[in-house]
């Protein structure tokens, strides 16, 4: 037992920092299909829309980021990328990958929450063009969430 708390730090701090890209980046990947869906579903009847439904599917995609942030800056703090993280221990490993959790988990909920009101902004700018900005202004609402996800787990990680 002592060689696993001895040798497994990395191994559970690497995990958190791959849960923090993977699932926002999943989450991404379903918001922005969803808004992909209802973007292709205008564009074939009014292709001159495209540029505003391109705008809307993509906004979504930024929880992907933020986890790919948090995943850079979690293996830097570890030492990955200088030669320390050997050194690391089990409860530093357990304290990156709590750190990582909140990007993990915020980015994958907010990106499906807010690829839906994309998706619905996206009928917005079917019915009524003129308040296109109003369902961007309803998408944005959603990503203050995520934010908050990526800066909860920004300053966890710099201050372990």
């Amino acid at each position: 037992m002592e060689f696993l708390f001895a040798h497994s730090g990395l191994a559970i701090g690497l995990l958190g920092a791959g849960l923090a890209a993977c699932l926002a980046c999943a989450g991404s990947a379903i918001g922005t299909g969803l808004a992909g869906e209802a973007g292709a579903g205008l564009i074939t009847e009014e292709p001159e829309k495209f540029g505003k439904a391109m705008v809307l599917q993509v906004i979504p995609g930024t929880q992907g980021l933020y986890g790919l942030v948090v995943f850079f800056v979690a293996i830097m703090q570890m030492g990955l990328l200088n030669g320390t993280a050997a050194d690391l221990s089990f409860v530093d490993g357990c304290r990156y990958f709590a750190a990582c959790l909140p990007i993990g988990i915020g980015g994958l909920v907010s990106a499906i929450g807010q690829g839906k009101v994309a998706a619905s902004s996206v009928n917005l700018l079917a019915k009524n063009p003129d308040h296109w900005a109003k369902g961007m202004i309803l998408c944005i609402i959603v990503e203050f969430y995520a934010i908050l996800s990526l800066l909860a787990s920004m300053m966890m990680i710099l201050f372990i």
